[in-house]
């Protein structure tokens, strides 16, 4: 787990390498233990290392085939032992260390771009041939892992972090000016509450894309999608087959953490009150006996699950630690929070999760933890709505546009209203992934607001992909959040809020292996109408307490529906106040919100806290006004 920066800039290279050097620091806790620099005329490679695997070995950049290939590389290949002895049995293939990152460059030495197929993990790398002068990278097939991009007149960057970035487009001048703010991107967050991939926040950065190949050759930066997710659904009509099925998911779930604990370091696992995170803990406790577990909690009654996993914990006989979160640490992280994540994402998860990191970085380097489970196996409520609207199927499309018309001349809150509403216009238009902030018709405070942007020109591509699978409701559905929520809120909180504190998280729930067996289970195996991902939770039925199995998921809950009343109302208060995004935001309509939620007349928590985080990353990276104090990293090469 690292990070990483390449810098294509051809007859430059040496010229730009004390660039490199003095960006490199933007990202130094991602890699704590090492940082080392590669150029040749047109190249420049640059890494920060936090070892896991072959600790006192597989530096990099790191050479292969005699120095004619230089690879970079953020992530883990849990299946690079196998692939090692395949690459020797098939071609006689040699290596010279002992880690997983000489694996991929010698996949790709003899399997050339599909080498990508071949990878068992979470992955971000770049390779340089010296003789075909040819860059070629990917990132893994969710996005698990970032990867930045940015192109100005003959040179293109690639890294791990958008701050490195932005350094290196400053050090030169040559280089264009990046948009301070993209403006349809901060349409698309206010609805969303993260930016949708590929775009970022500022114009001239974006993201290659999850499950995406690139190349750079002769100047031309090309992407190529290697990760076309199907659902090859297999029904299992009689008892004995569903048996079966749980069995295989029992089996499958059990070796994906057998492989996610490969490492010559200490790993913990996070512990919430969920099935989720609880099953992958009792999976590990089978390959760490000594296994430490993690979680956090809010003294306020309601948001906190400290209690419920440290009795799930003594029930699977591992040592437990927690921390307790207080408001005013709360907000006082809030700052270094946001610059750490690059991009705002106004998910409140994301700050005890940074703490929980922080708690755990202390004795452990990696951890392993619940994310993707719900994508993958059918776990979020909304994905029941398609069984609540049963009934509408039938119903004319003229009746229905009579439905809409009267849902909207309902009082809000009324009971049913939003189930008229969504059962009268179709899925395309009523679902867009598991975050709902603002409606288009809220966002009159948006000072750039677009009535022709649609937050549906994010969805349309991914639900005409999803048409053409001939995809049911509900599949459709996580297909939709595959490419949305998953890789624009989960993943980038999951791992901005742990290398943040140089820790490395493993996810064995978006594991390739796990995928192919999730990918073929029927609807009725994954929702139903008392529950969610039933196919799994009766497969982990042996594997978790029994207090657990069918709690509803929390993960890391934040009170700040009520902290916004009262702790934080005054912070809250001065960031809208001392603003300077004016001219984007109608400050004054915000903090009438902030009042009016105050008061109790209604909850705009989430809506307040996606346009405060927004505000917070303005002052950072547009005014440059706030300066977090980025503390020094200082934990230890092994745990």
């Amino acid at each position: 787990m690292c990070g990483i920066v390449g810098v294509y800039c051809p007859g430059q290279g040496a010229a730009r390498r004390p660039a490199v050097e003095a960006a490199l620091p933007e990202m130094h806790h991602r890699g704590p233990d090492d940082t080392q620099i590669w150029n040749d005329d047109d190249v420049v490679l640059g890494f920060a290392r936090l070892a896991i695997i072959d600790i006192e070995g597989s530096p990099q950049p790191l050479p292969y085939d005699n120095g004619r290939y230089q690879i970079i590389f953020n992530g883990e290949i849990y299946n690079y032992v196998e692939l090692r002895e395949q690459l020797k049995r098939d071609f006689g293939a040699s290596f010279a260390t002992e880690g997983d990152t000489e694996t991929i460059v010698a996949a790709y030495h003899y399997y050339g771009d599909d080498c990508v197929t071949k990878l068992r993990g979470m992955f971000a790398f770049a390779i340089w041939d010296t003789q075909t002068r040819r860059m070629f990278g990917a990132r893994d097939y969710f996005g698990i892992k970032p990867l930045y991009v940015t192109e100005y007149g003959e040179q293109i960057i690639v890294g791990s972090e958008k701050k490195c970035l932005l350094e290196l487009i400053g050090s030169d001048p040559q280089a264009g000016a990046v948009d301070p703010v993209n403006t349809e991107a901060l349409q698309n967050y206010l609805t969303l509450q993260y930016v949708p991939e590929p775009a970022s926040m500022q114009q001239g950065i974006r993201r290659i894309e999850s499950g995406t190949t690139f190349s750079i050759e002769d100047g031309v930066l090309r992407t190529q999608r290697y990760f076309h997710p199907t659902f090859p659904i297999s029904l299992v009509p009689s008892d004995a087959d569903k048996r079966r099925l749980y069995d295989r998911i029992a089996e499958v779930m059990d070796d994906s953490v057998r492989m996610h604990m490969r490492a010559d370091v200490t790993v913990g696992s996070f512990l919430s009150g969920g099935i989720d995170s609880t099953a992958i803990a009792a999976l590990a406790k089978r390959y760490n006996p000594d296994l430490l577990t993690f979680t956090v909690g809010f003294e306020r009654d309601g948001f906190s699950e400290i209690d419920v996993a440290a009795e799930s914990a003594e029930a699977i006989g591992v040592e437990h630690i927690t921390k307790l979160v207080t408001p005013q640490e709360f907000a006082d992280a809030v700052p270094l929070i946001v610059w750490y994540l690059d991009d705002p994402v106004a998910d409140p998860a994301l700050v005890p999760l940074w703490f929980i990191a922080r708690e755990a970085r202390k004795h452990v380097k990696v951890v392993l933890s619940g994310e993707g489970a719900d994508e993958l196996f059918g776990g979020y409520n909304i994905y029941r709505e398609p069984l609540s609207l049963k009934a509408f199927e039938k119903v004319p499309g003229s009746v229905k546009k009579l439905l809409a018309g009267a849902s909207k001349k309902l009082p809000d809150g009324m009971r049913g209203k939003d189930l008229l509403r969504r059962g009268s216009i179709p899925i395309e238009q009523r679902y867009y992934g598991n975050a709902r902030l603002f409606r288009d018709d809220e966002l009159g405070f948006l000072k750039t607001h677009r009535p022709d942007q649609s937050i549906m020109d994010v969805t349309r591509d991914i639900y005409a992909r999803a048409r053409d699978l001939q995809l049911d409701p509900v599949t459709m559905m996580q297909y939709v959040d595959l490419f949305t929520w998953l890789r624009g809120d989960i993943l980038v909180k999951a791992d901005k809020m742990t290398m943040a504190n140089s820790l490395e998280l493993r996810v064995p729930f978006l594991d390739k292996e796990v995928w192919a067996l999730a990918s073929t289970i029927p609807v009725d195996q994954k929702v139903t109408k008392e529950t969610t991902k039933y196919a799994l939770r009766q497969a982990l039925k042996q594997i978790v307490p029994p207090h657990i199995f069918n709690r509803r998921k929390l993960g890391f809950p934040v009170p700040i529906r009520h902290w916004l009343k009262d702790d934080l109302y005054d912070w809250a208060r001065e960031i809208i106040a001392s603003s300077g995004a004016g001219h984007l935001i109608d400050l004054a309509a915000v903090q009438r919100m902030l009042d009016e939620h105050r008061t109790g007349q209604l909850d705009y928590s989430r809506k307040i806290w996606t346009v405060l985080i927004f505000l917070i990353w303005h002052e950072i990276f547009i005014e440059g006004s706030l300066q977090p104090e980025v503390p020094e990293v200082h934990y230890p090469v092994r745990l």
